[in-house]
């Protein structure tokens, strides 16, 4: 099977941090099961930071430690990924990746992305730049659910469409646009009978109580609001006639806003025994699903793409009282493994004031999010059925649970998505092999971005005059190595010195100068290996600047009219 470097920086898999969000937890899980299931003979992490590997060691220890040697390749040596052959991104970042290979040829490995969510302005940017840049056959954007990717299908359709009108384009780039879903370790998740009685002991929670959860981040606007499963759990309890518990697992940015979150959702539903619960300690997310019998979670927000929490409770075998949005739809099946509940939204073209004030700034992100969602309707009559029938009926919540259970291990459990993410990197390699056959030259070959030109020539007309080959140079006047070495190691001499000559080159070129009257670039550059010249070429210049050598034609400053 193919193999990939995995791009790696801490905030993409660290589920520590006091704001935990859902690519977080994606991530941790992506990396745990690729590091278990992967079909490879070496782990390749590609450090997209600044920190050394040692450094980063004890995070990949804590996820997974590897049982394959480790090679970390440097973010300054992106050549290296030939072998592997392949990038995997943590973000759909193919646009602006795409931009830093191609100086090294666009055939000389894959990329392969992933979508988490669609909503903001930049992640649309992001997915729309890869019709104006270097994307190719052979690259990838995983999207997570059917639905987030016809989301993608009608975002870079719009952005050909406005190409081909205002521009007459008729090229695009076309990356490989494969749903696959994420995964779950299915095994952290199993029910367990110890933590069962531990946390309904902790929340004097009775025994043989019906117990509902939800676990996940607290954002009424960013993730959904919570009001309309109150409103299901509490209809559902005065038709029962039955005690019904809620266990609230979640977090959100501050102590405070937490507390406001459980006082506002629990104004919906007074009768139902609330019990909330910090979620964000690893031994919380994990076991947390043991004390429960049903999990519930309405999603009505555009931000949402696929949605973990319905997996991981798949896994800990809970059946699921779910709305029927985006990435819902993909892994809970409606009356096998729990219920799906009906969704309605207004029709197209009713929204765009809200994209309007969005796209001015008029209103935040997260009122965006909040205002849509507001218009999101749920089928109350519909959730509170499903919640009757598995408060009634234990067996069905036992049959419903081993189902989903089941369906987790078989198809959501990382043991069966990383095979899927490894014959994508097949596939996607075969394809570049193609294309290195087939010649297509300047489709692979390489070029610059054209927004990141190189300063030398974005600013050519700035300077008096461009240094040339034949441009001659003479030792300045009176001036001796030891005297230019001081001028070029006091603190504004050795300025931006990683992109300059070492002093040892400095004091070659002065040395083959100091033998002769004066010397042409072509010809002091013959005296240098020919992967260096490039550098000692610019850097004549640098000594130059300092008073070392000069030129012994100066370009010649004239007038120019005004305009």
């Amino acid at each position: 099977m193919s193999n990939a470097a995995i791009f790696f920086h801490p905030d993409g898999y660290d589920t520590t941090g006091a704001r935990l969000m859902g690519r977080h937890s994606a991530g941790e899980s992506f990396l745990r099961g690729f590091l278990r299931h992967g079909d490879i003979d070496r782990l390749h992490l590609f450090n997209a930071g600044t920190r050394p590997p040692a450094a980063l060691q004890p995070l990949l220890d804590r996820i997974e430690p590897s049982t394959r040697p480790v090679t970390w390749l440097n973010r300054m040596g992106r050549g290296r990924l030939a072998d592997p052959g392949c990038l995997y991104l943590p973000q759909p970042t193919l646009a602006a990746e795409a931009w830093l290979r191609s100086p090294l040829g666009r055939n000389r490995y894959s990329l392969c992305g992933i979508t988490h969510t669609t909503a903001t302005h930049r992640a649309t940017d992001i997915i729309a730049d890869m019709m104006t840049s270097p994307v190719e056959a052979w690259d990838a954007l995983i999207c997570t659910s059917d639905a987030v990717r016809s989301g993608v299908e009608v975002l870079l359709e719009a952005t050909r469409e406005d190409l081909r009108a205002r521009l007459g384009a008729t090229r695009f780039p076309t990356p490989e646009l494969a749903t696959i879903p994420l995964g779950v370790n299915a095994s952290d998740f199993a029910a367990n009978d110890q933590a069962r009685a531990d946390w309904r002991a902790r929340l004097d929670i009775p025994a043989d109580a019906v117990v509902a959860l939800y676990l996940g981040r607290f954002h009424a606007a960013g993730k959904m609001n919570p009001a309309t499963m109150a409103l299901a759990l509490e209809a559902a309890a005065q038709q029962t006639g039955r005690p019904i518990y809620w266990i609230v697992g979640g977090w959100s940015a501050t102590d405070e806003t937490t507390a406001l979150f459980h006082a506002q959702t629990q104004a919906y539903c007074p009768s139902i025994h609330y019990r909330p619960v910090d979620g964000r300690p690893a031994d919380t997310r994990f076991s947390l699903w043991s004390a429960a019998d049903f999990f519930i979670s309405f999603s009505e927000n555009v931000q949402e793409t696929f949605g973990l929490t319905p997996v991981e409770a798949m896994a800990a075998g809970l059946p699921s009282v779910v709305t029927d949005w985006d990435g819902y739809r993909d892994t809970v099946r409606h009356g096998v493994d729990g219920f799906r509940i009906p969704t309605t939204a207004p029709r197209p073209g009713l929204g765009r004031d809200l994209a309007y004030q969005f796209a001015n700034d008029w209103i935040t992100y997260e009122l965006y999010l909040a205002s849509a969602a507001q218009m999101t309707g749920v089928d109350h009559g519909a959730a509170t059925a499903a919640i009757v029938a598995l408060v009634s009926n234990p067996e069905l919540r036992g049959a419903m649970g081993a189902a989903a259970a089941r369906q987790a291990r078989e198809h959501f459990d990382w043991s069966a998505i990383i095979p899927r993410y490894q014959a994508l990197w097949s596939e996607l390699a075969a394809r570049r092999a193609a294309a290195a056959r087939a010649e297509i030259g300047a489709s692979t070959s390489p070029i610059d971005n054209p927004r990141r030109l190189d300063p030398f020539q974005l600013f050519e007309t700035y300077p008096t005059g461009i240094l040339s080959a034949v441009d001659r140079l003479r030792v300045a006047p009176a001036m001796t190595w030891e005297m230019g070495r001081d001028r070029l190691t006091l603190p504004l001499g050795a300025l931006g010195a990683w992109a300059l000559p070492s002093l040892t080159e400095a004091e070659a070129v002065f040395s083959h100068l100091s033998a002769r009257p004066e010397a042409s670039v072509a010809e002091i550059l013959e005296t240098f290996p020919v992967n260096r010249r490039s550098f000692l070429e610019r850097g004549l210049l640098w000594l130059v600047k300092f008073g070392i050598v000069e030129l012994v034609a100066p370009p010649t400053v004239t007038n120019r009219s005004a305009s």
